[in-house]
């Protein structure tokens, strides 16, 4: 297998702080393929769950829906989402993320890379 290429199916899953209803697969990251300055991953969400009111001290953020819609707020705005529709998080903003539909699908980018361990 490729170091490079990292397939959901390969990666364990873990449910991430300040979250309820969610399953995270890390497929980039320093422990998956030594990246140093960014992490991806792919989170599914059940409805009506998501990311609680919550920060990430000195780390952007980045989501952009590929199945599914969501509830956002953040600096003061708040908006609905749709699939093929991203999202900013500011390092240390507080915001959040409900989902509206059945579930979702959402890859997220962090950078620097948070590093949440698994089952946290």
């Amino acid at each position: 297998m490729s170091r490079y290429l990292v397939r959901q199916q390969d990666v364990t899953p873990y449910s991430p702080a300040n979250h309820t209803g969610t399953r995270n697969f890390r497929l980039i990251g320093p422990e998956t393929v030594g990246a140093k300055q960014l992490e991806v991953l792919v989170g599914e969400i059940e409805r009506g769950k998501g990311a609680l009111p919550h920060a990430h001290k000195g780390i952007e953020q980045v989501c952009y829906l590929l199945e599914g819609n969501a509830h956002v707020e953040v600096g003061g705005q708040k908006f609905e989402m749709k699939p093929g529709e991203a999202c900013f998080f500011p390092a240390d903003a507080v915001h959040l993320l409900i989902v509206t539909s059945e579930r979702a699908r959402v890859l997220v980018v962090y950078s620097p890379p948070y590093l949440e361990k698994h089952g946290r």
